[in-house]
């Protein structure tokens, strides 16, 4: 049987030399990531490959951007589209290709994009402002900022994680009319500030990471009379043995068995692992893997679960480590990757 292949697309600020998406070649089995070419682009701060693998679609400054990935993994741009507010910083897409969903956290604006057959973005369908909360003051006053929109796993709901105002915003999603209506609220501690969620792949969990406590919020959830429950379950810390006051969450991913749950960490330039239970759903800390860089901003878990990478933005690299559970430790194997001001990855496999 042929070797699976496979291909990372990254993400970076094109502020200084970078163009844009990097396309990288990537070896499983060694846990190597060799650049093959780079698409221009300004600013790809989130990237996400559609569910039948044949589009990626892109933050950008001017909007949102759609490319058709080739045999080979590389892109070809279909076109563009403007967003309605100021440049998003997150982008999902329903299974069947119908809308691009486009979270915004300069301006706490969640919108709805309509999509093409052929997967090009035809423009926009809804989008909703998120109003501040309390009074005017700096010190008490929050303000709406958009960090992750994400479909629960039947699509019949859209989950807009505000970092900002410190809640989801649960909105039901009209695929007939093109609507975004609210049905629900999810609320958290102030200082908390939720960022990213996930779903298990059998629905049955969302996991939540929190910036500045720098715990995870894990909820059972379901549908229930047609409307979504969000059941709070566990709530635990990912610094472990870990103190370091200035320490903040900035991604998490699963291992491809779910069986592990890994976050990013700021400032401690760190990441943590947790170890899952898939019945219960519930998490337990392992260990945390210094990383040798700064600001690992986000990273992934290599196909078949031996290797992560971590995408270090402020010291410019990617660091891919091997991950021992047995010893309780990742250490890195290859040399750092030079690429400046990484973002976000997304890995596709070909074919």
């Amino acid at each position: 049987m042929a070797q699976e292949k496979y291909v990372a697309y990254v993400g970076t600020y094109t502020h200084e030399n970078s163009l844009g998406i990097h396309v990288y070649d990537v070896d499983v089995k060694e846990g190597c990531l060799k650049e093959r070419s780079v698409t221009p682009i300004n600013n790809p701060s989130y990237l996400k490959v559609s569910a039948d693998g044949e589009i990626l679609y892109s933050i950008a400054d001017e909007g949102v951007a759609a490319f058709r990935i080739g045999p080979d993994g590389d892109l070809e741009k279909i076109n563009q589209a403007w967003i309605g507010g100021m440049r998003g910083c997150y982008v999902e897409t329903d299974k069947k290709r119908r809308y691009l969903f486009v979270g915004g956290y300069h301006d706490g604006r969640v919108t709805m994009m309509k999509l093409n057959k052929d997967g090009s973005i035809k423009g926009i369908a809804d989008g909703i402002f998120h109003q501040g909360l309390g009074i005017s003051s700096v010190e008490k006053r929050l303000e709406p900022k958009v960090t992750c929109v994400d479909l629960t796993p039947e699509e019949k709901f859209l989950c807009a994680v505000d970092y900002g105002l410190e809640q989801i915003k649960i909105y039901e999603v009209d695929y007939a009319k093109g609507r975004l209506n609210i049905v629900d609220v999810v609320r958290f501690p102030y200082e908390s500030a939720p960022r990213i969620i996930r779903f298990s792949s059998d629905g049955r969990f969302a996991y939540v990471m929190c910036e500045q406590s720098n715990e995870i919020y894990v909820y059972a959830y379901s549908v229930a009379n047609g409307e979504p429950v969000f059941d709070k379950i566990q709530t635990i810390s990912v610094m472990g043995d870990e103190d370091y006051a200035m320490a903040a969450s900035s991604m998490i991913a699963f291992s491809g068995d779910e069986a592990y749950l890994y976050v990013s960490i700021d400032a401690l330039n760190a990441v943590s692992c947790l170890k899952r239970d898939p019945k219960s759903g519930l998490l337990s800390w392992e260990f945390v893997t210094h990383i040798s860089g700064d600001y690992p901003k986000t990273l992934h878990v290599l196909p078949g679960d031996g290797y992560f990478a971590v995408l270090n933005h402020d010291s410019d690299e990617i660091r891919t480590f091997v991950i021992d559970h047995e010893k309780k430790c990742c250490l890195m194997k290859n040399r750092p990757i030079g690429i400046d001001q990484p973002n976000c990855i997304q890995i596709h496999r070909l074919g």
